[in-house]
Protein backbone atom coordinates (compact mmCIF):
# COMPACT_ATOMS: atom_id res chain seq x y z
CA UNK A 1 0.00 0.00 0.00
CA UNK A 2 1.46 3.38 -0.85
CA UNK A 3 0.11 6.71 0.30
CA UNK A 4 -2.79 7.16 2.69
CA UNK A 5 -5.85 6.77 0.53
CA UNK A 6 -9.30 6.06 1.94
CA UNK A 7 -9.29 2.64 3.61
CA UNK A 8 -11.93 0.15 4.67
CA UNK A 9 -11.11 -1.02 8.18
CA UNK A 10 -12.84 -3.42 10.58
CA UNK A 11 -12.16 -3.06 14.29
CA UNK A 12 -13.22 -5.66 16.84
CA UNK A 13 -12.88 -4.66 20.48
CA UNK A 14 -13.11 -1.03 19.44
CA UNK A 15 -15.15 0.17 22.41
CA UNK A 16 -12.22 -0.02 24.84
CA UNK A 17 -9.55 2.54 25.69
CA UNK A 18 -7.19 1.86 22.78
CA UNK A 19 -9.99 1.01 20.37
CA UNK A 20 -11.82 4.31 20.77
CA UNK A 21 -8.64 6.22 19.96
CA UNK A 22 -7.95 3.98 16.95
CA UNK A 23 -11.48 4.49 15.62
CA UNK A 24 -11.33 8.26 16.06
CA UNK A 25 -7.98 8.36 14.25
CA UNK A 26 -9.29 6.55 11.19
CA UNK A 27 -12.56 8.51 11.16
CA UNK A 28 -10.57 11.75 11.22
CA UNK A 29 -8.75 10.48 8.12
CA UNK A 30 -12.15 9.88 6.48
CA UNK A 31 -11.76 6.12 6.24
CA UNK A 32 -14.64 3.63 6.25
CA UNK A 33 -14.77 2.01 9.70
CA UNK A 34 -16.77 -1.06 10.75
CA UNK A 35 -16.99 -1.63 14.51
CA UNK A 36 -17.60 -5.26 15.47
CA UNK A 37 -18.95 -6.06 18.94
CA UNK A 38 -21.05 -8.58 20.81
CA UNK A 39 -24.10 -6.32 20.99
CA UNK A 40 -25.51 -3.49 18.91
CA UNK A 41 -24.43 -0.16 20.33
CA UNK A 42 -24.54 3.54 19.54
CA UNK A 43 -21.86 4.47 17.02
CA UNK A 44 -19.92 7.57 16.15
CA UNK A 45 -20.73 9.30 12.91
CA UNK A 46 -18.92 7.57 10.10
CA UNK A 47 -18.80 4.20 11.88
CA UNK A 48 -20.87 1.21 10.88
CA UNK A 49 -21.66 -1.09 13.82
CA UNK A 50 -22.20 -4.81 13.39
CA UNK A 51 -22.43 -7.74 15.79
CA UNK A 52 -20.55 -11.00 15.47
CA UNK A 53 -23.88 -12.79 14.97
CA UNK A 54 -24.81 -10.51 12.09
CA UNK A 55 -21.50 -11.11 10.37
CA UNK A 56 -21.70 -14.86 10.82
CA UNK A 57 -25.09 -14.81 9.10
CA UNK A 58 -23.87 -12.54 6.29
CA UNK A 59 -20.20 -11.66 6.00
CA UNK A 60 -20.41 -9.73 2.71
CA UNK A 61 -19.68 -6.40 4.44
CA UNK A 62 -16.22 -7.75 5.31
CA UNK A 63 -15.21 -8.19 1.69
CA UNK A 64 -12.46 -5.87 0.37
CA UNK A 65 -11.10 -4.89 3.79
CA UNK A 66 -7.78 -3.07 3.83
CA UNK A 67 -7.26 -4.02 7.47
CA UNK A 68 -8.86 -5.83 10.39
CA UNK A 69 -7.71 -4.65 13.82
CA UNK A 70 -8.62 -6.99 16.66
CA UNK A 71 -8.43 -5.61 20.21
CA UNK A 72 -11.24 -7.72 21.67
CA UNK A 73 -10.88 -9.37 25.05
CA UNK A 74 -11.96 -9.20 28.68
CA UNK A 75 -9.90 -6.66 30.63
CA UNK A 76 -7.03 -8.05 32.70
CA UNK A 77 -7.38 -5.12 35.13
CA UNK A 78 -9.47 -7.01 37.67
CA UNK A 79 -8.86 -9.48 40.48
CA UNK A 80 -7.94 -12.79 38.86
CA UNK A 81 -10.51 -15.10 40.39
CA UNK A 82 -11.01 -18.46 38.72
CA UNK A 83 -14.07 -17.15 36.90
CA UNK A 84 -12.23 -13.97 35.80
CA UNK A 85 -9.34 -16.06 34.46
CA UNK A 86 -11.79 -18.15 32.48
CA UNK A 87 -13.41 -15.03 30.99
CA UNK A 88 -10.04 -13.48 30.13
CA UNK A 89 -8.87 -16.60 28.32
CA UNK A 90 -12.20 -17.46 26.68
CA UNK A 91 -12.90 -13.96 25.36
CA UNK A 92 -9.58 -13.77 23.53
CA UNK A 93 -9.71 -17.22 22.04
CA UNK A 94 -13.34 -16.85 20.97
CA UNK A 95 -12.83 -13.55 19.17
CA UNK A 96 -9.78 -14.88 17.32
CA UNK A 97 -11.54 -18.10 16.35
CA UNK A 98 -14.43 -16.07 14.93
CA UNK A 99 -12.04 -13.88 12.95
CA UNK A 100 -10.18 -16.85 11.50
CA UNK A 101 -13.44 -18.53 10.50
CA UNK A 102 -14.93 -15.38 8.95
CA UNK A 103 -11.80 -14.53 6.98
CA UNK A 104 -11.58 -18.08 5.69
CA UNK A 105 -15.03 -17.59 4.13
CA UNK A 106 -14.18 -14.31 2.38
CA UNK A 107 -13.50 -14.16 -1.34
CA UNK A 108 -11.29 -11.08 -0.90
CA UNK A 109 -9.39 -11.39 2.37
CA UNK A 110 -8.14 -8.37 4.37
CA UNK A 111 -4.77 -7.07 3.24
CA UNK A 112 -3.57 -7.18 6.85
CA UNK A 113 -4.83 -8.38 10.22
CA UNK A 114 -3.41 -6.67 13.30
CA UNK A 115 -4.12 -8.76 16.37
CA UNK A 116 -3.70 -7.32 19.83
CA UNK A 117 -1.26 -9.14 22.08
CA UNK A 118 0.77 -8.21 25.15
CA UNK A 119 4.36 -8.04 26.35
CA UNK A 120 3.28 -10.27 29.24
CA UNK A 121 4.21 -13.14 26.93
CA UNK A 122 7.89 -12.48 27.75
CA UNK A 123 7.43 -13.20 31.42
CA UNK A 124 9.07 -11.01 34.06
CA UNK A 125 12.72 -10.11 34.54
CA UNK A 126 14.83 -7.36 36.08
CA UNK A 127 17.87 -8.08 33.90
CA UNK A 128 16.67 -9.31 30.48
CA UNK A 129 16.01 -6.97 27.56
CA UNK A 130 13.29 -8.44 25.34
CA UNK A 131 12.94 -7.92 21.60
CA UNK A 132 10.62 -9.54 19.07
CA UNK A 133 13.22 -12.33 18.73
CA UNK A 134 13.19 -13.22 22.43
CA UNK A 135 11.94 -16.77 22.97
CA UNK A 136 8.74 -17.19 24.95
CA UNK A 137 7.09 -19.95 26.92
CA UNK A 138 4.08 -19.93 29.26
CA UNK A 139 5.10 -19.94 32.92
CA UNK A 140 2.39 -17.88 34.64
CA UNK A 141 -1.23 -16.95 33.99
CA UNK A 142 -0.58 -13.88 31.85
CA UNK A 143 2.09 -15.43 29.64
CA UNK A 144 -0.15 -18.48 29.20
CA UNK A 145 -3.08 -16.31 28.08
CA UNK A 146 -0.97 -14.43 25.55
CA UNK A 147 0.63 -17.61 24.21
CA UNK A 148 -2.79 -19.16 23.59
CA UNK A 149 -3.99 -15.88 22.07
CA UNK A 150 -1.15 -15.80 19.57
CA UNK A 151 -1.37 -19.50 18.76
CA UNK A 152 -5.05 -19.05 17.91
CA UNK A 153 -4.42 -16.22 15.44
CA UNK A 154 -1.53 -18.16 13.86
CA UNK A 155 -4.18 -20.39 12.26
CA UNK A 156 -5.06 -17.47 9.99
CA UNK A 157 -4.25 -18.14 6.33
CA UNK A 158 -4.02 -15.98 3.23
CA UNK A 159 -3.33 -12.55 4.69
CA UNK A 160 -0.50 -10.57 6.26
CA UNK A 161 -0.57 -10.95 10.04
CA UNK A 162 0.86 -8.67 12.72
CA UNK A 163 0.85 -9.58 16.40
CA UNK A 164 1.03 -6.30 18.31
CA UNK A 165 2.56 -6.94 21.73
CA UNK A 166 1.43 -3.97 23.78
CA UNK A 167 3.01 -2.54 26.90
CA UNK A 168 1.50 -0.10 29.41
CA UNK A 169 -0.49 2.36 27.31
CA UNK A 170 -0.48 5.88 28.73
CA UNK A 171 -3.56 8.05 28.40
CA UNK A 172 -5.81 10.02 30.72
CA UNK A 173 -9.13 8.62 29.52
CA UNK A 174 -8.36 4.97 30.17
CA UNK A 175 -5.69 2.52 31.19
CA UNK A 176 -3.74 2.58 34.44
CA UNK A 177 -2.11 6.03 34.35
CA UNK A 178 -4.96 7.87 36.10
CA UNK A 179 -4.74 5.57 39.13
CA UNK A 180 -0.94 5.80 39.17
CA UNK A 181 -1.04 9.61 39.13
CA UNK A 182 -3.76 10.09 41.76
CA UNK A 183 -1.55 9.66 44.89
CA UNK A 184 0.84 12.31 43.57
CA UNK A 185 -1.96 14.80 43.07
CA UNK A 186 -2.69 14.41 46.81
CA UNK A 187 0.99 14.63 47.73
CA UNK A 188 1.33 11.00 48.89
CA UNK A 189 3.02 9.43 45.87
CA UNK A 190 6.06 7.20 46.12
CA UNK A 191 7.72 3.92 45.32
CA UNK A 192 5.56 0.88 44.57
CA UNK A 193 7.06 -2.41 45.72
CA UNK A 194 10.83 -2.60 45.33
CA UNK A 195 10.74 -0.02 42.54
CA UNK A 196 13.29 -1.94 40.47
CA UNK A 197 10.66 -3.63 38.29
CA UNK A 198 10.64 -2.44 34.69
CA UNK A 199 7.78 -0.55 33.07
CA UNK A 200 7.61 -0.76 29.28
CA UNK A 201 5.18 1.95 28.26
CA UNK A 202 3.82 3.72 25.17
CA UNK A 203 1.83 6.93 24.70
CA UNK A 204 -1.70 6.35 23.38
CA UNK A 205 -0.99 8.56 20.36
CA UNK A 206 2.06 6.49 19.44
CA UNK A 207 0.30 3.14 19.58
CA UNK A 208 -2.41 4.51 17.29
CA UNK A 209 0.26 5.86 14.94
CA UNK A 210 2.11 2.52 15.06
CA UNK A 211 -1.06 0.64 14.06
CA UNK A 212 -1.53 3.04 11.15
CA UNK A 213 2.14 2.61 10.20
CA UNK A 214 1.81 -1.20 10.18
CA UNK A 215 -1.22 -1.01 7.90
CA UNK A 216 0.60 1.13 5.35
CA UNK A 217 3.87 -0.81 5.27
CA UNK A 218 3.47 -4.15 3.54
CA UNK A 219 6.93 -5.30 4.55
CA UNK A 220 5.96 -5.48 8.22
CA UNK A 221 4.76 -8.89 9.35
CA UNK A 222 4.82 -11.05 12.48
CA UNK A 223 5.57 -9.75 15.96
CA UNK A 224 5.76 -6.01 16.67
CA UNK A 225 6.43 -4.72 20.18
CA UNK A 226 4.23 -1.71 20.92
CA UNK A 227 6.40 -0.01 23.53
CA UNK A 228 8.44 3.19 23.58
CA UNK A 229 12.21 2.80 23.07
CA UNK A 230 13.05 3.84 26.64
CA UNK A 231 11.65 1.66 29.41
CA UNK A 232 12.01 2.86 33.00
CA UNK A 233 11.90 1.27 36.42
CA UNK A 234 8.78 1.71 38.52
CA UNK A 235 10.73 4.01 40.83
CA UNK A 236 11.82 6.15 37.85
CA UNK A 237 8.23 6.18 36.62
CA UNK A 238 7.00 7.55 39.94
CA UNK A 239 9.81 10.09 40.19
CA UNK A 240 8.97 11.34 36.71
CA UNK A 241 5.30 11.81 37.64
CA UNK A 242 6.44 13.71 40.73
CA UNK A 243 8.76 15.91 38.67
CA UNK A 244 6.14 16.75 36.06
CA UNK A 245 3.48 17.54 38.69
CA UNK A 246 5.92 19.20 41.13
CA UNK A 247 4.87 16.82 43.87
CA UNK A 248 6.93 14.79 46.38
CA UNK A 249 8.03 11.21 45.83
CA UNK A 250 8.38 10.20 49.46
CA UNK A 251 5.98 7.42 50.39
CA UNK A 252 6.08 3.74 49.50
CA UNK A 253 3.55 0.97 49.09
CA UNK A 254 4.94 -2.40 50.27
CA UNK A 255 4.48 -5.38 47.99
CA UNK A 256 2.35 -7.29 50.50
CA UNK A 257 -0.25 -4.49 50.56
CA UNK A 258 -0.75 -4.71 46.80
CA UNK A 259 -0.95 -8.50 47.00
CA UNK A 260 -3.67 -8.20 49.63
CA UNK A 261 -5.57 -5.64 47.54
CA UNK A 262 -5.26 -7.21 44.09
CA UNK A 263 -4.26 -10.83 44.63
CA UNK A 264 -2.44 -12.46 41.72
CA UNK A 265 -3.14 -9.45 39.50
CA UNK A 266 -0.64 -7.48 41.61
CA UNK A 267 2.09 -9.00 39.41
CA UNK A 268 1.14 -6.41 36.77
CA UNK A 269 2.46 -3.75 39.15
CA UNK A 270 5.11 -5.60 41.17
CA UNK A 271 6.82 -7.39 38.29
CA UNK A 272 7.69 -6.27 34.81
CA UNK A 273 9.78 -6.67 31.71
CA UNK A 274 12.14 -4.42 29.77
CA UNK A 275 10.96 -4.51 26.17
CA UNK A 276 12.51 -2.85 23.12
CA UNK A 277 10.42 -2.07 19.99
CA UNK A 278 13.16 -3.29 17.66
CA UNK A 279 10.87 -4.11 14.74
CA UNK A 280 9.26 -0.67 14.76
CA UNK A 281 12.68 0.98 14.90
CA UNK A 282 14.10 -1.23 12.13
CA UNK A 283 11.16 -0.45 9.83
CA UNK A 284 11.62 3.30 10.34
CA UNK A 285 8.77 4.18 12.69
CA UNK A 286 9.41 7.43 14.56
CA UNK A 287 8.04 7.72 18.07
CA UNK A 288 6.50 11.08 18.88
CA UNK A 289 6.99 10.36 22.58
CA UNK A 290 10.15 8.34 23.05
CA UNK A 291 10.91 9.45 26.62
CA UNK A 292 8.62 9.20 29.63
CA UNK A 293 8.97 12.79 30.85
CA UNK A 294 7.99 14.05 27.41
CA UNK A 295 4.93 11.76 27.34
CA UNK A 296 3.79 12.65 30.87
CA UNK A 297 4.21 16.35 30.28
CA UNK A 298 1.89 16.14 27.29
CA UNK A 299 -0.70 14.03 29.12
CA UNK A 300 -0.61 15.47 32.63
CA UNK A 301 -0.03 19.14 31.89
CA UNK A 302 -2.64 19.12 29.14
CA UNK A 303 -5.06 17.49 31.58
CA UNK A 304 -4.24 20.06 34.29
CA UNK A 305 -4.88 22.93 31.88
CA UNK A 306 -8.28 21.48 31.01
CA UNK A 307 -9.40 21.24 34.65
Amino acid sequence: MSGKTCLKIAISGGSGFIGTHVIQHFIDQQNEVILISRTKQACLDGVRCMTWDQLEQNHSSLEHLDAWINLAGETINQRWSDSAKERIMYSRQTSVQRIVKLIDQLQDKPKVVINGSAIGIYGTSVTQICTEKTSTHPHDFLSTVVNHWEQAIDLLQGTRLIKLRTGLVLGMDGGALGAMVMPYRFGVGGRIGKGTQWVSWIHIDDIVRLIDFCIHHNEITGIVNATAPNSVTMDQFGRTIAKVLHRPHLFSVPSFVLKLLFGEMSMLILEGQRVTPQAAIDYGFTFKYSRLEQALEQLLLKRSNEL
